[in-house]
This record gives C-alpha cells, structure tokens and sequence, in this order.
C-alpha cells in the first residue's frame, strides 16, 4: 500500500483536477472508505442507502470542496467522516420529511456501543444538532465522534489516524457523550 505522503500528494493533484491521481486515490481509500460505510450501515433494513451509496456521495462532496486541501491521509478521513455525515444526515431528514413531514424529535442517548451501525431516523437528525454545538465549543471533540459514530472507527484506530493516545480519544469520546447525552436532553 502506498505511504502517507503518496496519498496526500495525489489528493492534493486530484484536487487540482489531475484524473490519474484521482484514480489512485480512488483505488486506494475506496476499499477503506467503503468498509467503513458498510459498517455503519449495518443492520439498517429497507432504506435506499447503502454502502455504495454513501460513499460515492461523500466522496463527490469531498472532492467537491475547492478551497479544500487535505494535509495527510488522517485529515482526509476527518473530512470523510464529515461528508459522511452530512449524506446521513441529509438522508435521514428527507426520509422524515416522507414519513412525518419533518418532524425533527429529540432523543435521550447515545450508545456506547456503535456495533448497530448509524441509525437513519430522527435520532440523527437531533445527534447533527447537538455534534454542530459541540463543534462550536469543541472541535476536538466533535472531530472524534465523527470519526467514532459516522466513520465507525475504534478509539485505537482513531488515536492512530490523528496520532494521539488511545487513552485521550476515550476521555474525549467520554467527554463529548456527556456533552452530546445533555445536549440532546434540552427541551
């Protein structure tokens, strides 16, 4: 597999517009990219997105971003793990729009453990309100649970990617829960 500095310059080329190097990104992170998806998809019956699926789309809004310019293989992920939520997200609100006209309900948890997969319900639809506000105070924070809940990366695979210990990926991951749990509680 190619190092991390192939893959940051051919980014950093398909970026700029050269199809070769879009090529090989393409074929090198697809597989990785395309794991994840599955992942966080599973278990999830009857709705039109799939793995694929979210893929190609995330991947189309990655690359879509010009002003963007991905410094290593590990911020490439972080903005992955970003338009993979957003296709979530953006999905899941038009599925509640076709089934209650919108309705946008709160929920009271989120799980600890993610072997579920992301769910395609109004309960993402109030996890992307309160992860935004996270965010806002946060960014580490929501970088982490991005990578943990629509990305469906382990804590030692997240300490890895960002080069932190794993032991402060799951203070953060804890931290960013009780914020997240508290957030989504709020009347």
């Amino acid at each position: 597999m190619p190092d991390t500095a192939d893959i940051t310059m051919w980014l950093d080329a398909a970026r700029e517009g050269d199809r070769d190097a879009l090529d090989r990104v393409l074929q090198t992170l697809y597989q990785e990219l395309h794991a994840m998806a599955r992942r966080q998809l599973s278990g999830q019956q009857g709705h039109t997105l799939d793995a694929t699926a979210l893929v190609h789309e995330a991947y189309l809004r990655l690359i879509g971003r010009s002003s963007v310019k991905f410094d290593n293989r590990a911020h490439f992920f972080a903005y992955a793990a970003s338009a993979m939520r957003s296709v979530v997200v953006d999905y899941a609100r038009q599925r509640m729009a076709q089934k209650r006209g919108g309705d946008l309900h709160r929920v009271a948890e989120l799980p600890e453990d993610l072997e579920g997969g992301v769910r395609l319900d109004e309960e993402t639809l109030g996890l992307d309100v309160a992860l935004t506000r996270l965010a806002a105070v946060d960014p580490r924070l929501a970088q982490v649970v991005e990578l943990r809940y629509f990305t469906g990366l382990s804590e030692l695979e997240i300490a890895a990617l960002l080069k932190r210990s794993e032991r402060s990926i799951r203070r953060d991951w804890q931290k960013a829960r009780l914020f997240l749990l508290a957030s989504l509680q709020e009347p």
